[in-house]
């Protein structure tokens, strides 16, 4: 089965007419933030910009999670990103101080590969992507190849350049710091034909850096494969809300009780918005207050779904109001 309509699958219709509030939780009263925060049942929390700066955790936001574990409720780790594996994202979590298990990370290899599996995908697949993808599919017993430099020829002619294997039946694309022409002349060769699968873990454009540095993201990747193959992937990450669906046929989270917190409107928020989850904005990433304004004052419909139910500065603003 390939997830098409994920809001039936979910059990719900979503609006964007629904609270657009973008309501800053320092504005509200000690009682009412922890009514808010003791409503949920389930936490998800995005990771890179949220609790963690690449290898640097971002204050009291272990202490805020590990407190929402420690009170019951369920704790998740959605990350778009795809260049480890769960376990790897559970060896880093725990490092920095987080309680973390297998269970509770949902990152975009392990989806792609859990994906395939749901499709009963037997083939192999053409990876442009990181080591952790590799592993998730290696744990599914799913076939690969294309991961690790593709250096182009300096006597490279179009026509010698690439015979394609006949075995492959889908492209999965992911982060991949040795993406090169090369392995756009392949993808796009190979998503010529139909029948073949073009999957990608994400689209976001950049990762969450310093003011003088961009450092591209698989969004970038991806958009160039989909321009050069004339195809549209199928996302595995936020927004798309494939992780929910998952979430709710395993661990049958109610969507009304759940909170998603990230730092990045366009995923995060949008994923939790689709998906029916009150969601929470942290300043410690992509988005700020000056984003919510302008989508405030817009009269771009996409625009009014990238406003967040509510906004702080921190995570760990939340640590004084949960509550046993």
């Amino acid at each position: 089965m390939i997830f098409r309509n994920f809001s039936k699958l979910l059990g719900r219709s979503w609006s964007i007419e629904e609270d657009m509030a973008a309501i800053n939780l320092k504005s509200l009263g000690r009682e009412k933030i922890e009514e808010i925060v003791n409503s949920f049942d389930t936490i998800l929390a995005d990771c890179d910009g949220v609790l963690w700066l690449q290898n640097n955790p971002i204050a009291n936001a272990a202490n805020v999670m590990n407190a929402f574990h420690n009170t019951g409720k369920r704790i998740f780790y959605v990350t778009n990103n795809s260049t480890k594996s769960r376990e790897e994202f559970v060896a880093k979590a725990k490092n920095l101080g987080f309680i973390a298990s297998t269970d509770s990370v949902l990152c975009t290899s392990y989806l792609a590969a859990k994906y395939l599996q749901d499709i009963n995908f037997d083939k192999k697949v053409y990876t442009i992507g990181s080591p952790g993808i590799t592993k998730e599919l290696d744990k599914a017993g799913i076939s690969y190849c294309g991961v690790g430099p593709d250096p182009v020829n300096e006597n490279f002619t179009y026509e010698e350049s690439f015979t394609p294997d006949p075995d492959v039946g889908a492209v999965l694309v992911g982060f991949d710091l040795h993406f090169n022409y090369m392995k756009m002349l392949k993808a796009a060769t190979y998503l010529n034909n139909k029948d073949i699968l073009f999957i990608a873990t994400n689209t976001d454009e950049r990762f969450p850096a310093s003011e003088t540095l961009v450092i591209p993201g698989t969004g970038s990747i991806v958009r160039s494969i989909e321009t050069c193959s004339e195809r549209e992937a199928t996302i595995m990450g936020k927004p798309a809300p494939y992780a929910a669906v998952m979430l709710q046929n395993k661990y049958k989270i109610d969507p009304k009780r759940t909170l998603m917190i990230g730092d990045r409107a366009n995923t995060d928020i949008l994923f939790g918005k689709r998906c029916g989850f009150k969601t929470l904005l942290v300043l410690t990433g992509v988005s700020n207050t000056r984003d919510i304004d302008n989508w405030k004052k817009s009269n771009d419909p996409n625009d009014k779904e990238l406003i967040p139910d509510y906004y702080t500065q921190t995570i760990g603003d939340i640590l004084p109001h949960i509550k046993n």
